[in-house]
């Protein structure tokens, strides 16, 4: 499929063909929700931690006697009933992560693309390269283009200059090609890719 280039100056400088392969494949809302759910659950950091009976501080002695008070038996005024007691089944430290098949997670992301291939939501880039990197420069040129949410993907490096531009800015998002990942593509509207990025990820997909 033909896709129009563009320049950082809004200008046309010509087209590539997009593999139907990589960016033409049906479209798997299922896959998708795995593949975020997978990668946002490896991001969690589980540090969650409460206390059992035996890290609760305090005394260890019979509150009062067994019997002949009136009130319930107790054991121990750090049991999980008493103000300032333990927490019954608590949340522990551990890892969210859980194992992710690699064909499910390339087919996720081939299907990401096509979904935003789908959407008319794929902006070729012809090169990041950036000769300023103030972001009121760049802030410029993206209104020209009329980007305000955007993931910029670039070749195996991104350009310095327009990394730093861009760092600042809340709605754009700048990766090299081997970080493109699912989750990203999805919570920007546009999904901007160079030259070099289409090429790698098709040498990558296909």
């Amino acid at each position: 499929m033909k896709c129009k280039v563009v320049s950082l100056e809004a200008k046309d400088v010509g087209e590539i063909d997009l593999a139907d392969e990589v960016f033409g494949v049906a479209i798997r809302p299922d896959l998708l929700q795995r593949v975020v759910t997978w990668q946002l659950a490896k991001r969690r950091s589980g540090t969650h931690k409460t206390k059992d009976v035996s890290e609760i501080s305090g005394t260890g002695k019979k509150p009062w006697r067994q019997k002949g008070t009136g009130r319930a038996r107790q054991g121990s005024l750090r049991s999980t009933q008493f103000r300032g007691g333990a927490v019954a089944f608590g949340p522990l430290p551990r890892s969210h992560a859980f194992n992710l098949p690699k064909k499910v997670r390339k087919l996720a992301l081939k299907a990401a693309l096509s979904a935003k291939q789908a959407e008319g939501k794929i902006v070729v880039l012809d090169s990041t390269k950036s000769k300023s990197n103030k972001t009121r420069d760049l802030v410029a040129r993206l209104g020209k283009l009329g980007w305000s949410s955007a993931l910029v993907i670039d070749g195996a490096e991104v350009d310095v200059n327009f990394r730093r531009a861009a760092q600042n800015l809340p709605g754009i998002d700048v990766l090299p090609q081997q970080g493109t990942n699912v989750y990203d593509i999805l919570r920007r509207d546009l999904l901007v890719l160079t030259k070099d990025a289409i090429q790698h990820l098709e040498a990558r997909l296909r």
